[in-house]
């Protein structure tokens, strides 16, 4: 390519996520959510069977939100929910992975908000339609920094906690887990193919519930860390 040509009619940002201890960033490509992962959160929610195989969806890689942040109300709803998850970060592609090696494509895990617009979310359901509506929208999917397995392990117990305003509201535990990281990361493979830079969203414990302007969320996990961030006015 000649010099001073430009390759794109803009520049791309690139959308990254902090790594625990490092300077260097992970560069995410993708963001898939589980739904309907603890028995408490389905029997609250009363939707789905206890024994339904995992299903996964998508939220845009631009819908991260950092710790810290301040997330503004959105639009188009009046039940703007929280969900606090752990999250899986893919460190080596691949499809068809067998659950014995899936681990082995996991680079880290963090502390994750799934956040919802609830009532379009129902509304969508009720009507037959894609979640998208109420799960994948701006700012949807905060994301606090990632700590590498190599140094933290590979999780399958730990607290899940998440308060609004240092209220508890969501007590759980990674144990509590319908389906185990290995199985989610193996399951996933099977739709997609998976990559270095995506983020997986395991699902969340009981205890979702509604947040307006001025609530300060906090989310830990055993073993992470915290993920805090602010409601901000309502979006025009």
């Amino acid at each position: 390519m000649n010099a001073g040509v430009r390759k794109y009619v803009y520049e791309p940002e690139v959308t990254s996520v902090a790594i625990a201890g490092q300077s260097m960033r992970f560069p995410v490509r993708r963001i898939y959510c589980v739904g309907r992962n603890y028995v408490d959160h389905i029997r609250e929610m009363k939707e789905g069977d206890e024994r339904d195989p995992p299903f996964f969806f998508q939220k845009p890689a631009d819908a991260i939100v950092e710790h810290g942040a301040e997330v503004p109300y959105p639009p188009h709803t009046s039940d703007f929910q929280y969900e606090v998850e752990l999250v899986i970060a893919v460190g080596r592609g691949g499809r068809s992975i067998g659950i014995a090696s899936a681990l082995d494509h996991v680079f880290g895990y963090a502390v994750g908000i799934d956040l919802t617009r609830r009532d379009r979310q129902r509304d969508a359901r009720a009507a037959g339609l894609p979640w998208e509506v109420g799960k994948s929208f701006d700012a949807s999917a905060p994301c606090g920094p990632i700590c590498r397995a190599a140094d933290i392990g590979h999780l399958s117990a730990g607290k899940v906690t998440l308060s609004v305003n240092g209220d508890t509201r969501q007590t759980g535990d990674i144990a509590q887990m319908i389906w185990n990281c290995s199985e989610i990361v193996a399951n996933l493979s099977l739709q997609y193919a998976l990559a270095a830079g995506d983020l997986i969203f395991t699902g969340t414990p009981a205890g979702v519930g509604p947040v307006g302007p001025g609530d300060r969320l906090v989310a830990e996990i055993a073993s992470i860390g915290k993920l805090a961030l602010t409601i901000g006015s309502r979006e025009a």
